[in-house]
C-alpha cells in the first residue's frame, strides 16, 4: 500500500509553471530523497503535499486523504520541516514543545514523557531550558526536527533537515532519520548528494518543474560515476 501518492500534480503562477504534472508513489519504511537544482519545484511540491498551496492541476494523498479536501485530517499524521524553520525565538526549548504537543492534543503525563523523550532523541538535553533566540543555528534546526516528530507522526516530510548543522551535528541527524524509517514514510528534500546516498532508499529528481528521475538509491549508486554523475546526466 501507498501511503503517499501524487497523481499528475502540477503548479503555475500566472505564465511561469513551477511543477509540471509530476507522478510519484511512496511506502511505509523507506527514505526517499527529493533533490534538485535551486528552484527546481522542490518546496513548491513539498507544500502541495501539506496542503499549503493548492495545486494547479492534479492530485495528491496522504494515507488516502487529498491533501486538499483532507488538510486538517493530514496534519495530525505528517510531521512537517519547513526550508525556512518557523519557530519562536522567545521561547524555550521545553516550553516550545510543550507548546507544539497541546496543539497535537496531547496531555498530562503523556505530553510530558514524549517532550522529554523527543528532547534526548534529538540531542537538546543540555538547551532544552534555554530560549530558542539563544541556540544556534544547528540547534535550532534540532529544534524544527523535534517538533516534527512530536506527536509521533507516520508520515515525515523534511525540507532540507540538515540545513546549518556542523559535519557532527549531520551525521548523528542521519542516523535519527534511519531509525524513524522502520515505522514510517519520510521524504526529505536536500542539495547534499553525499547526504542522500547515504540513507535513502528511493531517489526522486526534479528540475525546472518536471521530474527526471524515480529511481532506487541503488540505480543511481551504480551509474557509472556514481551518484554525482547520475544526478548532472539527469539535470543537464
Amino acid at each position: 500500500m501507498f501511503t503517499i501518492q501524487v497523481d499528475q500534480l502540477a503548479k503555475s503562477y500566472g505564465k511561469t509553471t513551477a511543477v509540471h504534472g509530476i507522478s510519484f508513489n511512496l511506502k511505509k519504511g523507506e527514505i526517499t530523497g527529493f533533490l534538485g537544482p535551486n528552484g527546481a519545484g522542490k518546496s513548491t511540491t513539498l507544500n502541495m503535499l501539506m496542503g499549503l498551496t493548492t495545486p494547479s492541476s492534479g492530485r495528491a494523498t496522504i494515507l488516502g486523504l487529498d491533501t486538499q479536501t483532507h488538510a486538517m485530517e493530514i496534519k495530525k499524521q505528517v510531521g512537517y520541516l519547513a526550508e525556512f524553520n518557523p519557530l519562536y525565538p522567545d521561547m524555550y526549548v521545553k516550553e516550545f514543545l510543550t507548546y507544539i504537543g497541546n496543539l497535537h492534543q496531547l496531555k498530562g503525563t503523556q505530553l510530558k514523557n514524549r517532550v522529554a523523550d523527543v528532547i534526548e532523541m534529538v540531542g537538546l538535553t543540555q538547551e532544552k531550558h534555554k530560549k530558542i533566540q539563544e541556540l544556534s543555528k544547528g540547534f535550532q534546526q534540532r529544534v524544527g526536527i523535534a517538533q516534527s516528530i512530536l506527536h509521533d507522526p507516520a508520515i515525515l516530510i523534511l525540507d532540507e533537515p540538515t540545513s546549518g548543522l556542523d559535519p557532527n551535528q549531520m551525521e548523528e541527524i542521519r542516523h535519527l532519520i534511519v531509525r524513524l524509517k522502520q515505522d514510517k514514510t519520510i521524504l526529505f528534500s536536500s542539495h547534499l548528494l553525499g547526504e542522500v546516498e547515504a540513507i535513502c532508499d528511493q531517489l526522486l529528481i526534479i528540475n525546472q518543474g518536471h521530474l527526471k528521475v524515480d529511481s532506487s538509491m541503488q540505480e543511481a549508486k551504480e551509474f557509472p560515476g556514481g551518484i554525482s554523475a547520475f544526478f548532472k546526466d539527469k539535470t543537464a
